[in-house]
């Protein structure tokens, strides 16, 4: 039955979906009797600490939300904010006669929809709904032919949770105790975070090569054009048959691979050859054709859209994903979360059609072609992401703008030239000879490509992660030569190169290497490298992901202590457990059981209880042979053998170790004096390790640090020493040892920081003596009020009673009379925002906004601004350094997010309104809404417990959102 029909019937249904803006569109296709409502993600999960478990739960089902001596079963708790939406749909389902489960068609959505039926109850008829595309026939067609909720699809999840939340909460406190409070674990994130300082201890052990060449550019005789240029140019490849050392024949060490029959040409080698060849007679040795054919591109899936997204329009992975989240749901593009690259026969229609339409019938291959998935375990019953519909819209018919324009727009490319023909041309290599007049034989060699047939590279090429690679439509035309030819050398020159050391991962050649490697399931890429960004594991230097020396630590103790729970392989195979078990060919508790307890060990009273032969059981259960698991609990339990200093401290060279201190990174001098901790620094957090050298060490070791005597002060014969802080360096007054330093009588010592103008090595006692004199009385105004000139956070000012006044300068706090700070309080107080500061540097145009972008300092620290969008400098971008790359993704990513939204005042104005409505009932009513609000009173008191207590156990440390 169609959507109106059933509605003519007079029935009235309850359709629940995850977002309100998925909800808006699909509310648009549906006929009055159908009532679309969001759940707001999900409204039930694991709890998120001891203070949310319900009180019939004790020990470690408290701490874990998971009891793992009865079967694993899991704790789920209603999520606090989400409280009032499942009243609201309790309160819709109870005037409806039958419920729709909208959720994604994934294992998350189906994981929603099952949640939403155990919370529910529902007790009219519930269908499970699945599209994955936001039109009107989809949705209606979805309508049309529900199914059951997918109870193995949940079951999977359910288990994925579970491992997650079991690995995430014991081992994330193991980091807390040996490395630094706060941290946290995951079964993805902490393996993608390993993965990254691997490749930083590959550049720090990099030794780099140096090698020469030639390059020659030769002419033919002729005049030449476009078609047959009359000049080329060739690189040395070979002298005596010996072919010439390039950088792929050295090792990371520097040297030349074993076995590598190269010549290794140094710099007095290869200019001696180029003058040898002065005046050499060149000939055409051999000519090389070869027929080039290039096929497109599969339509995108989840990690090639974030990888082309990042290498052509600068997103990162999250920012990719929540802008293809506002194209889904809006009904532009099909479901983003997907593993496949398979077309339905609508798409492929709507895709040749367009072709022909745009590109014309010579692109049009014969038949539709059509991509076999990749991607291990593919979820086929989704598509690859494509426009929607059957109909695509061209990006000029949609009326997007911004970053959505520039994603659909790449989408629709991509998708539409999946369906055109290959491009076809010509690959060619000329090899040239020459005599050196030393009688050495030098062959150089050229290669060019023609292109003769575009075909779908007329509609879209594919990007690369190395900015120096040549593109798939980028032509090479060589002179029209054949053997024998003779060729004039115009210029022969020396080259010198160095091998580099490897490229640090990107967000996009990250995903790729995960995906490669076959570890977690793309769908949560975006979130996990999130994750380590947020976590302080990972920052960025222009779009390069850099491990910080935390991150180093906390890789080093998981190595060590947990290496199977961050080996590559390990993580693989648990994915193809978790695979098997949601295809039904493996059971989740046995599996979960060898998992936590080890091959041997059952659950301490677990329900039913498990006989020593539990790894036959779990074989039996579909689990293999169990060789890669076994033993959480054991692995965490004992924790002597952690040297927590050992961990954390990684050899500088010349006696200087690094160490990960509680807080921060900092250079320690090794001393064999006993009692003496040695000499050290503090590092600075946006230092890629491998730019700490021996020498920078030193350097940061020769800065002053530590006491920093500037003399005694005359007045309390106390001692006056700069120091260099964390946050900028500083004045301050030596205590005698006897003074308290806590309780009722305790004695701060006077402290100030530098002025900006000052630094440590300049600072005086005179300069010390007037900081710490500060705030300084300038006087008072003609009512007696005090007006006093004080240093703060955002600058110096003035300040009378509650008025402020900035100054203008820092010296003006020892220099302003009273007179000129009366002028200035006799002035309107400016209103609003102060004249705006000059840029501190810029970037050039946005890409998206086509405005111009520059960084400004702003009252929390400096910004891009476009005019229209501000983003906030991270932690790890520095002024100086950021590029316009990095300036235009934090602004797209900001975009992503949306505007903040504001309730503050809508939550003020309802509770006047109810204020002013109690006021006018009679005062038989005033004493039952007093009974009502005294009981609500109470409620809301248990609740601001049960939160503060929830608040505080997360201030704690509690570990990370373990998903993945």
């Amino acid at each position: 039955m169609s959507p109106t029909s059933e509605t003519a019937q007079g029935g009235r249904r309850l359709v629940i979906v995850e977002s309100p803006a998925k909800a808006k569109t699909i509310k648009g296709y549906l006929g009055p009797g159908y009532v679309v409502e969001a759940s707001v993600g999900h409204i039930r999960d694991l709890p998120n600490g001891a203070a949310e478990v319900p009180d019939q739960y004790t020990g470690e089902v408290r701490r874990l939300g998971v009891d793992v001596e009865h079967d694993f079963q899991p704790v789920y708790v209603v999520n606090a904010d989400k409280k009032s939406q499942v009243r609201k749909l309790k309160e819709l389902l109870a005037d409806s006669d039958e419920l729709f489960l909208a959720t994604d068609e994934d294992r998350e959505g189906e994981a929603i929809a099952w949640h939403l039926q155990e919370v529910l109850k529902p007790k009219v008829p519930v269908r499970r709904m699945v599209f994955h595309e936001i039109t009107k026939d989809a949705i209606r067609a979805a309508v049309a032919n529900p199914r059951e909720l997918n109870q193995r699809l949940v079951d999977a999840q359910e288990t994925r949770r579970i491992l997650d939340r079991l690995y995430g909460y014991e081992v994330s406190p193991v980091l807390w105790k040996k490395v630094m409070r706060g941290l946290s674990a995951g079964r993805v994130q902490s393996v993608a975070t390993r993965l990254v300082v691997e490749r930083e201890r590959e550049r720090i052990a990099f030794r780099s090569a140096e090698y020469w060449d030639l390059t020659g550019v030769f002419a033919t005789g002729r005049a030449g054009d476009t078609s047959d240029p009359g000049t080329f140019g060739a690189r040395l490849t070979a002298v005596d048959g010996r072919r010439v050392a390039q950088g792929r024949d050295f090792t990371s060490t520097g040297r030349l691979k074993d076995g590598a029959q190269v010549l290794h040409l140094d710099e007095a080698g290869a200019r001696g050859l180029a003058a040898a060849l002065e005046g050499a007679a060149f000939t055409v040795r051999s000519v090389e054709s070869k027929p080039y054919r290039r096929s497109p591109y599969a339509p995108f899936r989840t990690t090639t859209l974030q990888q082309e997204a990042s290498r052509k329009l600068g997103f990162g992975a999250k920012a990719t994903m929540q802008v293809a989240q506002k194209l889904y749901e809006n009904g532009f593009i099909t479901y983003m979360r997907t593993d496949s690259t398979t077309l339905s026969e609508t798409a492929v229609a709507a895709a040749r059609a367009q072709v022909t339409q745009l590109y014309g019938a010579d692109y049009l291959p014969d038949k539709p072609r059509s991509y076999a998935g990749k991607v291990k375990n593919a979820q086929e019953a989704h598509e690859a992401i494509r426009p929607s519909g059957d109909r695509f819209r061209t990006p000029a018919e949609t009326g997007l703008t911004g970053d959505q324009f520039r994603l659909y727009e790449l989408i629709w490319k991509r998708t539409v030239a999946s369906q055109m023909k290959d491009a076809v041309g010509n690959s060619v290599t000329v090899k040239i000879a020459g005599q050196a007049s030393d009688g050495r034989d030098a062959e150089f060699s050229a290669s060019g490509k023609t292109i003769t047939f575009h075909g779908f590279m007329k509609a879209y090429v594919e990007g690369a992660d190395d900015p120096n690679a040549e593109l798939d439509d980028r032509e090479r035309r060589l002179p029209q030569v054949a053997e024998g030819d003779r060729l004039a050398a115009q210029e022969i020159t020396a080259d010198g190169h160095a091998t580099k050391p490897p490229a640090r991962y990107t967000e996009a050649s990250l995903v790729k290497e995960l995906e490669e490697r076959e570890i977690g399931r793309p769908s949560t890429y975006a979130s996990i490298i999130g994750t380590i960004l947020d976590r302080g594991y990972v920052f960025k230097k222009g779009t390069a992901l850099v491990p910080s020396f935390l991150s180093f630590a906390v890789v080093n103790l998981l190595e060590k202590h947990f290496g199977r729970l961050v080996d590559y392989d390990f993580t693989a195979k648990m994915e193809d457990d978790l695979d098997r078990i949601a295809r039904g060919e493996a059971q989740a508790v046995p599996w979960l059981k060898r998992f936590y307890f080890g091959e041997s060990a059952t659950a301490p009273g677990a329900g039913g209880g498990a006989a020593p032969g539990a790894v036959g059981d779990a074989a039996e259960a579909g689990n293999g042979d169990g060789d890669h698991l076994g033993g959480l609990k054991d692995l965490v339990t004992d924790l002597g053998a952690i040297d927590a200093r050992e961990i954390s401290s990684f050899p500088v060279g010349d006696g200087i170790v690094l160490r990960v201190g509680r807080y921060g990174p900092y250079v320690q001098r090794l001393t064999e004096a006993e009692g003496e901790t040695g000499q050290r620094a503090d590092v600075p957090d946006d230092l890629p390790p491998d730019e700490l050298t021996v020498a920078y060490a030193e350097e940061l070791l020769a800065k002053p640090s530590g006491d920093f005597e500037l003399g005694t002060d005359p007045e309390t014969g106390r001692k006056i020493v700069a120091k260099a802080g964390r946050y900028g360096p500083y004045v301050t007054e030596v205590l005698p040892e006897d003074t308290p330093k806590t309780g009722k009588n305790a004695v701060k010592p006077r402290t100030a920081s530098l002025f900006k103008s000052m630094s440590l090595d300049t600072v005086t006692l005179e300069d010390a003596l007037r900081l710490m004199s500060l705030p300084r009385v300038v006087g008072t105004d003609p009512e007696g009020v005090e007006i006093t000139a004080q240093n703060g956070r955002y600058g110096p000012y003035l300040k009378k009673g509650t008025d402020s006044r900035s100054l203008d300068s820092e010296e003006q706090l020892f220099t302003i009379t009273l007179d000129e700070a009366l002028a200035i309080y006799a002035q309107p107080k400016q209103r609003g925002r102060a004249a705006a500061k000059p840029p501190l540097k810029e970037l050039g145009t946005d890409p998206v906004s086509e405005r111009p972008v520059v960084v400004k300092d702003g009252r929390f620290g400096p910004y891009v601004t476009d005019g229209e969008t501000n983003a906030t400098l991270r932690r790890d971008d520095d002024v100086e350094t950021i590029t316009p790359e990095r300036g235009f993704e934090l602004l797209a990513e900001k975009r992503a997010k949306g505007p903040a939204k504001k309730t503050a005042k809508k939550a003020a104005k309802k509770t006047t309104t109810a204020k002013k409505t109690a006021a006018k009932k009679t005062a038989a009513k005033k004493t039952t809404t007093a009974k009502k609000t005294a009981a609500k009173k109470t409620t809301t008191a248990k609740k601001s417990a049960a939160k503060k207590t929830a608040t505080a156990a997360k201030a704690a440390g509690k570990p990370a959102a373990e998903t993945d």
